[in-house]
């Protein structure tokens, strides 16, 4: 049977007819529907939200230990959490087929970088498998279990926002069983002291050596040739379908599945039957580097692109010098940056920072990031997850060293909070900090799309679960003063944020109102505090909220905001 599928679903797919039992990760754009997915195969996968991603990686390095098949999947920049584990797992190996889906983001759609994760996989020296399409994201993901028990080795799966998020059809599969390998308590094997490790480190190294043997002759790698055609091409992942757009039979392909350790006698022998050789690949000169310092004489870099995401007009362009005629049509829209919902319950936190001289406030990775665009303007920084309240804390203690009187805020989302926001705020305490961590709480993973995280009291699944809340471990770290409050009370979030610009001792701040996008959300109403000759509500369901000064900030019809009771 056939089934119109997105790479992020075929993933999944693969997954459950691959045999694999348990799979962790943390919600990241352009990976994030792969767990979502994951849901509909419960019967026989154990799928969870961890609070990171090295977490999820640790949980599936677990089940990996403990005899099954296991999966951890994040975006790229989530490989960076996870770096920890992943490097010494490969010195270890596995006993279950484990495999590492990273998922990364050329032209930076929805991240704060495009780094190019196939390098993971030589400094980290795993096995790299990519698959170009939606059919090959779910087959190579077979393939990539049998690599990884076979040569005892952990595989990165790298897949891009065009796999991930693209759709074709899919011929499925029946699952395969393949039971549980038993667990033996190894010592040697799965203990990374110092003497293991060296050990393991000779062995990896036979290991990489018998994988480029196998890559030359893996059924993930394939070669097409066409007649009377000098120019040959060598390419991965989806640069394959542009590749192919652009030159057609006009060239002949090495599509390479396999990607680390290279098969570099299957790319020799092909190099060698053409005058031109063409090494077509997204970001990064990964494939190029080492086949030049293999002495294969190939073009890449010098006239492909080595930022942002290829298509078969930037190919064609670069290559051939041809363009594809375009119309440009003048609709006349006004440009409209990316803001803040209206009624999202962030605003007002926002709103009432931005009316406080003196003050810095670093930023993170969620909803909230929008905080920094105008009309708010109101964060300095933003870096990575768990960065708003460590950055906060260097900011803070560099104006304390330089005598600057500026009193610095940090803030985190709920789910980021319980990511790496924890450690941050336990060293403001620690370390005697001057900064107010803030954590705004709505209730939901927001920005990649409502994922369950360890506030919500759901599990993926679909469980009930303990829900933990932010305020109960920020006293629990050792915050002498916790202040909870709805931002959108105006009044109290301007008294709340003075009271913490004047405390002495550690003081910390939780903004509490859910998303207005939550489904199901129960009626949350809440008194309109803006009259204006255009809105004069009284009351106002949240969920039915358009958007007045309280929620967008700055009102378009020179509102004169009276601060009442709610």
């Amino acid at each position: 049977m056939k089934k119109l599928m997105s790479g992020n679903e075929a993933i999944a797919r693969g997954a459950y007819e691959a045999g694999v039992t348990v799979a962790a990760a943390y919600p990241g754009t352009p990976s994030t529907e792969i767990l979502e997915h994951m849901v509909e195969y419960k019967d026989h996968i154990y799928s969870e939200w961890a609070p990171n991603e090295k977490v999820a990686c640790e949980v599936a390095i677990g089940a990996s230990i403990a005899g099954s098949r296991s999966l951890s999947a994040m975006k790229h920049v989530g490989v960076n959490v996870a770096a920890d584990p992943i490097f010494t797992y490969s010195y270890l190996g596995v006993n279950g087929g484990f495999v590492l889906v990273t998922a990364d983001d050329p032209s930076m759609h929805s991240s704060q970088n495009e780094q190019d994760n196939r390098y993971y996989a030589k400094f980290a020296k795993m096995a790299l498998i990519e698959p170009s399409d939606s059919q090959e994201s779910k087959d190579f993901l077979l393939e990539a279990y049998k690599i990884s028990e076979e040569f005892d080795i952990p595989v990165l799966y790298r897949v891009t926002t065009r796999v991930c998020h693209s759709k074709s059809l899919v011929e499925l599969g029946e699952r395969v069983e393949v039971g549980f390998k038993p667990y033996v308590k190894r010592l040697d094997k799965f203990v990374a002291t110092p003497a293991n490790a060296k050990i393991a480190r000779g062995k990896l190294e036979n290991k990489l050596k018998a994988l480029e043997a196998y890559s030359n002759t893996s059924p993930l790698n394939k070669a097409e040739y066409n007649e009377n055609t000098n120019i040959g091409i060598i390419t991965a992942s989806v640069s394959y379908l542009y590749a192919k757009e652009v030159f057609g039979d006009k060239a002949s392909y090495l599509k390479l599945g396999f990607t680390y350790p290279l098969p570099m006698d299957l790319i020799r022998d092909f190099a060698s039957k053409f005058e031109t050789v063409y090494v077509i690949e997204e970001l990064e000169p990964f494939m190029e580097e080492q086949i030049k310092a293999a002495g294969i004489k190939c073009i890449g870099k010098e006239m492909i692109p080595n930022m942002y995401e290829l298509n078969p007009d930037i190919l064609a362009q670069a290559l051939l010098g041809t363009t594809t005629e375009s119309k440009t049509v003048d609709t006349n829209v006004v440009p409209r940056p990316p803001v803040l919902c209206a009624g999202c319950p962030h605003r007002g936190f926002f709103y009432t920072m931005s009316k406080k001289k003196n003050t810095v406030i670093a930023g993170d990775i969620g909803c909230y990031t929008l905080g920094a665009m105008e009309p708010l303007g109101a964060l300095d920084s933003v870096i990575c997850m768990g960065a708003g309240i460590s950055a906060a804390m260097g900011m803070a203690k560099s104006f304390e060293v330089t005598g600057r009187d500026t009193k610095v805020f940090g803030v985190v989302g709920d789910s980021t909070f319980f990511h790496s926001g924890i450690t941050g705020a336990i060293d403001v305490v620690y370390n005697k900090g001057k900064m107010i961590p803030v954590v705004l709480d709505n209730s939901i993973t927001g920005m990649t799309g409502h994922q369950e995280n360890p506030g919500t009291g759901k599990t993926l699944m679909g469980e009930d679960t303990l829900a933990l809340d932010p305020v109960d471990v920020l006293k629990a770290v050792g915050y002498k003063t916790v202040a909870v409050v709805d931002p959108c009370d105006l009044k109290a979030m301007n008294e709340v944020v003075d009271a913490a610009m004047n405390a002495t001792e550690s003081y910390a701040i939780v903004t509490k109102r859910p998303c207005v996008l939550i489904k199901n959300l129960p009626p949350f109403k809440t008194k309109c505090i803006v009259e204006t000759e255009k809105c004069k509500t009284s009351y106002i369901d949240q969920s039915m909220c358009v958007g007045c000064d309280v929620c967008m900030q700055v009102c378009k019809f020179d509102a004169i905001v009276k601060v009442g009771e709610q």
